[in-house]
């Protein structure tokens, strides 16, 4: 007698409307996070995605996996960004400024404190889309650099600051009256790391080592 063969089922995959509301679960989070902070109650997180309660759990069942998850999300969409930067744009300077405006509207401003504050700082998946987002930076600034176009006393510390500093609502201010004049005063700080130099900065260029200290 033989013995038939066990089938081997192959691993279903997501269905496209479970991926969908991900998608959705991701953004409307992404969108309160910015708004309110980490702390936004899942049942508010998931009226404005349009999804149910449990959907959400099934999806990010603590805090930490739905935090983690919308970090990584703005993660990849800058390194995207920065990869077109690169890919795209011709001029050296006008691609790491292609760059530091992209970044600015994926709000990293508003989601750095939870990387600290809500998860594992060290998390396998934060840690590889963090180094993608450095070295391509980082690429874009030498490539500037070594065009003579940008100054050779900054580094990509003081890009990610200056970033960060100017896509945060001003104390007392909303976000909505803020965001008029993100990109108008980003633009001011990046004219100021063009070369030549106009002044001498104080103290020493902040480096990706001085952000992790």
């Amino acid at each position: 007698m033989q013995t038939a063969t066990p089938l081997t089922r192959k691993a279903s995959r997501p269905r496209a409307d479970a991926l969908r509301n991900r998608e959705r679960i991701v953004t409307a989070a992404r969108e309160m996070f910015v708004e309110f902070g980490p702390e936004v109650p899942f049942d508010e997180i998931a009226r404005r995605a349009g999804v149910g309660n449990a959907t959400v759990y099934r999806n990010f069942p603590d805090r930490a996996s739905l935090v983690r998850e919308v970090v990584c999300s703005v993660m990849d969409r800058t390194v995207r960004a920065a990869e077109q930067a690169l890919s795209e744009t011709g001029d050296a300077f006008e691609a790491l400024e292609r760059f530091a405006h992209a970044a600015a509207d994926e709000r990293i401003s508003a989601l750095c404190p939870m990387i600290s504050s809500t998860f594992d700082q060290s998390h396998p998946d934060l840690e590889d889309a963090r180094r993608r987002v450095e070295s391509l930076a980082v690429q874009l600034m030498d490539r500037a650099r070594a065009a003579g176009q940008l100054r050779d006393d900054v580094e990509y510390g003081d890009l990610l600051v200056g970033v960060a500093q100017l896509s945060r609502p001003p104390a007392g201010t909303g976000c909505g009256s803020a965001d008029r004049f993100v990109h108008r005063h980003l633009q001011l700080f990046l004219d100021g790391m063009r070369a030549p130099a106009r002044s001498v900065l104080p103290g020493s260029a902040v480096t990706v080592e001085d952000l992790r200290r």
